[in-house]
């Protein structure tokens, strides 16, 4: 009989960090072991990608309309002045879609697939053991509240983007730092959102969910931010959704301090939180 092999547990902020980005890469391996089902998942964020890419290009299509509506204070600079604040303005202003459209989209697409992507975190649970705990949640019940912690998250990320934009005509920083501080923020609110589903099957809320993925911030960190990132490419949103669906599950593991066990040629590795 083969011993299960104990992997070392991962120290220090910057290795959590890449740990958490490294359950993207475990949600990855899932298009091999069950292409049919996260095939399946792709199918609901594509249809929200279509709807979302409609309507980033149409911000495109206006975005010198919006500069100049949002900069009426540079009608009267030099034409060089003007023009270099309008480019900033633009930048700062789809820096501002991309945030807010990253998780808009997330939001929709698991509410539009929540069947798909309920059963592919069902499968990764199960490849780990099972839910502890587990209660049985009535379908419209979990949809709504899923919903409305959407739209909490949402409603929190508003307000930051717009802080954000605004910090973004400061020359330099706001083309260096503040694109980090936006992808931080904006990874760390996908991260909250995507591990909803684990933890509805467990019985636990929003609050809760916060509570868990902070005690281990820079591992959520890393898978949020991974994520983010990846949904910023062309398409990447659309295939890398369900992958997500599914290193969203392990996080939820890993925060409540729940070892994950994947197969690998007959022998059991484990990784634990």
């Amino acid at each position: 009989m083969n011993a299960p092999r104990i992997t070392a547990p991962v120290t220090g902020a910057v290795g959590r960090f890449f740990a958490g980005a490294g359950l993207l890469l475990r949600g990855l391996g899932l298009y091999v072991r069950s292409p049919g089902l996260m095939l399946l998942g792709v199918i609901p964020a594509l249809i929200t990608a279509v709807l979302f890419g409609l309507a980033f290009f149409a911000l495109i299509y206006f975005v010198d309309d919006w500069t100049a509506a949002v900069t009426p204070f540079a009608d009267d600079w030099s034409a060089t002045a003007r023009r270099l604040t309008r480019v900033i303005a633009g930048l700062a202003l789809l820096g501002l879609a991309g945030m807010v459209g990253v998780l808009g989209f997330t939001a929709v697409t698991l509410v539009v697939g929540d069947p798909f992507y309920e059963k592919i975190s069902e499968r990764v649970e199960q490849r780990c053991g099972g839910t502890p705990d587990a209660v049985e949640v009535p379908f419209w019940a979990s949809l709504r509240r899923s919903t409305a912690d959407s739209l909490r998250l949402l409603a929190i990320s508003v307000p930051i983007g717009i802080a954000l934009f605004a910090a973004g005509f400061i020359p330099v920083l706001g083309q260096t730092v503040v694109p980090v501080v936006g992808a931080t923020i904006g990874g760390w609110l996908l991260a909250t959102e995507l591990v909803g589903a684990p933890f509805y099957r467990r019985g636990k809320g929003l609050a809760q969910r916060r509570a868990a993925l902070k005690a281990d911030r820079p591992t959520a960190l890393g898978f949020g931010v991974a994520v983010f990132l990846c949904f910023l490419i062309p398409l990447g949103a659309v295939l890398i959704m369900p992958a997500a669906v599914a290193g969203a599950a392990l996080l939820a593991r890993r925060s409540l301090g729940q070892p994950t066990v994947l197969s690998r040629g007959g022998q059991r590795s484990v990784e634990p939180s």
